[in-house]
């Protein structure tokens, strides 16, 4: 192809989060990042590149003038390398796997519910949704044995419920020991994973051996030397493909967890509603079998570009986005 026959563009966007969304240590005002455009004949593709602040090892800043240096060479008839920074990779490679029609159009708008906050706002929510009912709880942000008070309460009231509790490695071995004690040791199967639960490793992995709560990898699918097997007391990892890079990497990670015999769950770093589309394609296309973990669109006060089914907060569409760069 020449490179007449290619368009490029970068957007930066910013979106107002709704009050009170905390990141680890910093309140959220603003969901800030960029999308890229991509037309070749006839053809485009959308891509999303929002590092998220505190988790991402690239700020806005340097993947933005990744992206720049990825489009112009890309404009310009070349097929440009992968990235090496995660939230540039995945975004390129959306944008790209749209352009050729290889990111199929049916996606999975299952959600598991998030909950962050009071546990009986979820009992009408829960006992609502048709079919399997799983739903997130973050623990670790409040006493261990509050959030252990919590699980037991909605375990015991929905006795259909799965529950995936998430911890970002928050806990001592003696504050998770102390959380796992308030649940109904009867019930403990029903939690399908708990994400790092330790601040180590081996911590998280004492911990299930001890207590029969599955574990899950979320950070650690991140660190240099992690790699991925069956253990004991592992049941699955998580994938955000936001912090993981490319597309091509994210099938890798979910063929080599699904050989090991671990559920892979396609999960959100809080992206924009075009990218949580977009998620959704890829849960359906590359793990059919599991609810993915997209529940963040209620965290903003407006969606992108393109709608979320039932969603009905404001739609802004690229009229309202500052154009950065443009072929």
């Amino acid at each position: 192809m020449t490179a007449l026959t290619r368009v490029a563009a970068i957007y930066r966007y910013s979106l107002p989060m709704e009050a009170g969304v905390v990141l680890r240590n910093q309140r959220l005002k603003t969901r800030d990042g960029l999308l890229i455009h991509l037309q070749q004949d006839g053809q485009q593709g959308w891509g999303e590149i929002a590092p998220l602040p505190e988790f991402s090892q690239e700020t806005l800043d340097q993947a933005q003038q990744a992206t720049l240096a990825w489009g112009q060479a890309w404009a310009a008839g070349e097929l440009p390398a992968e990235s090496e920074l995660p939230s540039v990779a995945f975004g390129t490679s959306c944008a790209l796997a749209e352009l050729a029609g290889q990111l199929p159009m049916q996606a999975d708008y299952r959600k598991a519910p998030l909950c962050t906050g009071d546990p009986d706002e979820l009992f009408d929510l829960l006992a609502a949704l048709p079919g399997e009912k799983v739903a997130k709880v973050k623990v670790g942000m409040y006493e261990a044995v509050r959030d252990g008070m919590v699980v037991n309460v909605l375990l015991e009231a929905l006795p259909d419920l799965k529950l995936r509790l998430d911890a970002n490695r928050s806990w001592s071995r003696a504050k998770a020991d102390g959380f796992a004690k308030y649940v109904n040791p009867a019930w403990r199967d029903r939690i399908a994973f708990l994400e790092e639960p330790c601040k180590t490793r081996d911590e998280s992995r004492e911990f299930a051996l001890a207590t029969g709560i599955a574990i899950a990898w979320d950070e650690s699918v991140r660190e240099a030397d992690f790699v991925v097997q069956a253990e004991p007391g592992v049941a699955a990892i998580v994938i955000k493909p936001t912090l993981v890079g490319s597309l091509a990497r994210c099938r890798e990670l979910v063929m080599q967890a699904h050989q090991a015999g671990l559920v892979a769950v396609i999960s959100s770093s809080i992206e924009s509603s075009l990218g949580l589309t977009q998620l959704a394609r890829i849960a359906h296309w590359l793990t059919p079998q599991t609810v993915p973990g997209l529940d963040t669109l209620n965290l903003m006060q407006a969606q992108l570009i393109r709608n979320w089914p039932e969603s009905t907060l404001p739609l802004l569409g690229i009229d309202t986005l500052e154009c950065v760069w443009r072929s």
